[in-house]
């Protein structure tokens, strides 16, 4: 575990580049005055996993209405000009 001590400054202004620095159970202890205010790690990731294809197999149809061109006012609304 990698323990990584910055000041109340440098964690306002890089936090995001320091997170992404972390690893595992690495920690930052930010400090005011040097004197430790807070650690921060990171969360475990739950529920990350690769999604089998064809899950939803015969589950619903794509009408064949889908591919036919959309009408002219709803491209306008997509282009903003609706």
């Amino acid at each position: 575990m990698r323990k990584t001590r910055l000041n109340m400054h440098d964690a306002k202004t890089h936090l995001s580049r320091h997170l992404a620095a972390m690893k595992g159970d690495d920690r930052l202890v930010i400090c005011n005055r040097n004197q430790p205010v807070a650690e921060v790690r990171l969360l475990p990731r739950v529920g990350e996993r690769d999604r089998p294809a064809g899950v939803a197999k015969g589950e619903f149809t794509v009408p064949r209405t889908f591919f036919e061109p959309l009408p002219e006012d709803v491209l306008k609304a997509f282009e903003g000009q609706g």
